[in-house]
């Protein structure tokens, strides 16, 4: 069973964010030695990879490009898992916007988070995980729920108060679970 749930943690597909068509820049190699290689996110557990890429394909920033088993078009292969620290600076200020559109392209999931979250402990709520939720806008989402599910993020933004850009939360709380892997409550990341 453990060897299952380990199996379901596989992207399939990632978003380029940033592109090194002449390698890693810290690569010590010739030019001439090294792989067009790519720093990407996954789209489904945010796992963040290095992957090298097909020669004579250059994909640009916020391409989403398919990592998962089988024939790949433009990765070649995955190399390593990255840490939010191994990230070059173009991919570190790339990342908030190509989280930005995937939690756009995926509205149905993480809406889903807003109507299925449920306390942790009994002094602490899953949407008080997010940034700038606190207990008067946590109640808030619980109650109007509570009347009927939202649908998208304008509707949420529309009937909770304080919630103007519902996208936001998520996204914040996502690149803090990058920045900070050993935090005790993870909601987004694997």
């Amino acid at each position: 069973m453990e060897r299952r749930k380990k199996q379901d943690k596989f992207e399939d597909y990632a978003y380029i964010i940033d592109f090194m068509p002449y390698g890693h820049p810290d690569d010590k190699r010739p030019i001439h030695k090294r792989e067009p290689l790519a720093q990407v996110i996954g789209e489904n557990y945010f796992t963040l990879l290095e992957v090298s890429i097909k020669k004579g394909v250059s994909p640009l920033i916020m391409d989403r490009v398919y990592i998962g088993k089988g024939e790949r078009d433009v990765v070649f292969k995955i190399k390593r898992r990255l840490r939010y620290e191994d990230l070059t600076p173009t991919a570190k200020s790339e990342l908030p916007y190509v989280l930005e559109y995937i939690v756009k392209e995926n509205e149905k999931r993480f809406v889903e988070f807003y109507n299925n979250a449920s306390p942790i402990t009994t002094k602490l709520h899953q949407l008080e995980l997010l940034p700038g939720i606190g207990k008067k806008t946590m109640w808030a989402i619980i109650e109007e729920r509570k009347n009927k599910p939202f649908e998208n993020f304008e509707e949420l933004a529309n009937r909770v108060k304080g919630l103007a850009h519902p996208e936001k939360p998520i996204i914040n709380r996502i690149l803090y679970e990058l920045q900070n892997p050993n935090t005790k409550y993870k909601v987004f990341t694997s």
